[in-house]
């Protein structure tokens, strides 16, 4: 069981540590060309948590059917929400608007002057940087339910 514990935590912090990079890439003082620099290696970022934590997650399952916990402890729920949660936000809503500022910044649709424009890279990174926040604080907690296994 020690070598399933080494994968599980390994692929934790594989597939999680690399996304707190996120909020350097998504930093709003940028221009334009840096900003398409940094959404491309936030691209590349992402396959950490796509592949690590898809393993965190086998593992975790794993972890539950050899150990002595089971599916009814509130822990193990509350983690496994937790990442569907993350998923919704990670890749159902801010994929879509980090896709939008992508086409957004290509497109020329730069007009940061006017908050109100939907268009406008600056409000498409602050929605980014929100989702992003809140991926993070969710991911944040679901390590603490991973230490402290509250009953």
């Amino acid at each position: 069981m020690a070598w399933l514990i080494t994968i599980h935590v390994l692929s934790a912090v594989l597939g999680i540590g690399p996304t707190y990079f996120g909020h350097l890439l998504l930093r709003k003082k940028q221009g334009k060309e840096q900003l398409l620099q940094s959404l491309s290696m936030f691209k590349l970022l992402n396959y950490f948590p796509k592949i690590g934590g898809s393993i965190a997650v086998l593992s975790g399952l794993a972890l539950v059917a050899v150990s002595g916990w089971t599916f009814s402890d509130l822990w193990i729920w509350l983690s496994l929400v937790l990442y569907v949660l993350i998923q919704v936000v990670a890749v159902g809503m801010l994929g879509p608007v980090l896709t939008r500022l992508v086409q957004a910044l290509n497109d020329g649709h730069e007009k940061e002057a006017d908050p109100g424009n939907p268009l406008g890279y600056m409000a498409l990174l602050a929605q980014a940087n929100r989702l992003y926040n809140t991926a993070s604080i969710l991911g944040t907690v679901l390590i603490v339910l991973m230490i402290v296994k509250p009953g």
